[in-house]
């Protein structure tokens, strides 16, 4: 199938906490995904109908498999890995949650949901369902669809939170609660898909700021430099593009945007302490 992203920038409310869908995709993985986090407050919900394929989150390892949900928060390191011969078809919500300081009123679902930045189980909830209407409303539009689509996001979180009491919670790394704004999203996706060229200057234009503003949202939101970012970024694509032995060094070297093997394997082993061909050989 084609892949479908819906940008929606819609917002909803659960239990008072303000709540933002700020995108949703649908898309059969062919490719895989670099290790990359998301920024504070920002969460992303992952549901796997069919296919199979491999995560890591946080250097622990998870196979994928039909029927798959997880969670990855705030600076939750996540890569995808699918499988060639039926690689996963995946939906993607991406979320933004601001927790208010103190509330008088109980709030038990979100309280559950943000205590969670990291969750992989089976979904028992129906959430297969839920998603695929979803997606209806939104690019069908029939009357009253901005307000369906509400009540079918709040559900997705209750449906979120009650797959947490029914299976086996998984691995839950610190929180931080305030809210990152949607230049994060902007940061996330050039990092991810970008990392052969990446520029300050270019991803200062994006956030419509200076470079050194920038540079100061990235130390807010990831408590990482640029400089620390872009080797993060080339790394990590860098290691997954090694687990491809049909790639020799060079293509490998000229994929990630690097001026010649040796540079790139001058980067390689002053991040990770091993040249690429001595960590090929580990695979």
């Amino acid at each position: 199938m084609n892949p479908k992203r819906l940008n929606l920038n819609l917002s909803f409310s659960l239990e008072g906490i303000p709540v933002q869908a700020v995108n949703m995709t649908c898309e059969r993985f062919l490719r895989t995904i670099p290790s990359h986090s998301h920024g504070n407050g920002c969460y992303e919900i992952h549901y796997i109908p069919s296919g199979y394929g491999k995560l890591t989150a946080d250097s622990n390892l998870f196979d994928i498999k039909p029927n798959t949900l997880f969670v990855t928060g705030p600076h939750v390191e996540h890569a995808q890995i699918p499988q060639p011969e039926e690689p996963m078809l995946e939906y993607c919500v991406y979320l933004k949650i601001k927790k208010n300081a103190r509330r008088k009123e109980s709030t038990p679902v979100m309280d559950s949901f943000i205590a969670a930045p990291f969750w992989f189980g089976a979904d028992t909830q129906g959430i297969h369902g839920l998603l695929h209407q979803l997606f209806n409303e939104l690019e069908r539009r029939p009357i009253g669809y901005l307000d369906q689509a509400r009540l079918l996001l709040s559900q997705l979180l209750i449906f979120m939170v009650r797959n947490y009491q029914s299976n086996c919670p998984g691995h839950t790394p610190p929180i931080q609660s305030s809210l990152a704004d949607l230049t994060s999203v902007i940061i996330e996706e050039y990092f991810l898909y970008e990392y052969r060229h990446l520029s300050l200057d270019e991803l200062a234009k994006r956030l419509k700021r200076s470079p050194r503003q920038t540079q100061r949202l990235l130390l807010e939101y990831y408590g990482k430099s640029y400089q620390q970012k872009k080797a993060e970024a080339k790394m990590s694509a860098a290691a997954l593009l090694l687990t491809d032995k049909s790639k020799n060094i060079t293509s490998v070297s000229e994929e990630l945007g690097y001026s010649s093997p040796e540079h790139f394997t001058a980067a390689f082993r002053g991040y990770y302490g091993t040249t690429p061909r001595e960590y090929r050989k580990k695979l």
